[in-house]
């Protein structure tokens, strides 16, 4: 039996962007692959300013992820161990820079420029689950942590060689 085809349509964009600003987190997120089993992941993130990714990576296996901007602008930090800035990439349907693909293994954290911002993401799968999925960056603290809010303004504005954890630390 064929699987039917997946439309992304505005109505669904406007559903996704509603349940984001309502939602604890600020985001919420729309898989298109049918199966966490699929070999690509496929999904919408949909995000709103103020939510809080905390930097990662996905390295067991190491997997790469490409990401598009369909609505909205968000940028997309490319770290190294010590949480310096390696790359700062503004996404934008308008662009000048529509999308990118990050290398395996590579930190990075995103954070939303605008309201009702929308990413097409693709990885490679299976997905094994969000805890085997993420590495994340002990000098960044937890989803839901007080110090969460002073990160994401950090993210927002922070440029190449800057340093996340020691900035925000001192704050």
């Amino acid at each position: 039996m064929s699987r039917p085809c997946h439309a992304i349509d505005e109505q669904l964009i406007a559903r996704l962007c509603q349940e984001a600003r309502l939602a604890p987190r600020r985001r919420t997120h729309y898989n298109i692959h049918p199966s966490p089993r699929d070999p690509v992941q496929r999904f919408l993130n949909v995000m709103q300013p103020g939510t809080y990714v905390r930097p990662h990576r996905h390295l067991q296996p190491p997997r790469w992820e490409f990401t598009l901007a369909l609505q909205g602008a968000a940028t997309v930090l490319l770290l190294d161990d010590s949480g310096r800035v390696r790359e700062r990439l503004e996404l934008a349907p308008a662009g000048p820079l529509h999308a990118v693909e990050l290398p395996a293994g590579a930190w990075h954290t995103v954070v939303a420029l605008a309201p009702d911002t929308v990413l097409l993401e693709l990885k490679e799968g299976p997905y094994l689950g969000a805890a085997a999925e993420k590495d994340f960056a002990a000098w960044a603290p937890p989803e839901g942590d007080p110090a969460c809010p002073a990160w994401v303004e950090r993210f927002a504005a922070a440029l190449p060689g800057e340093v996340l954890a020691a900035s925000v630390e001192a704050t």
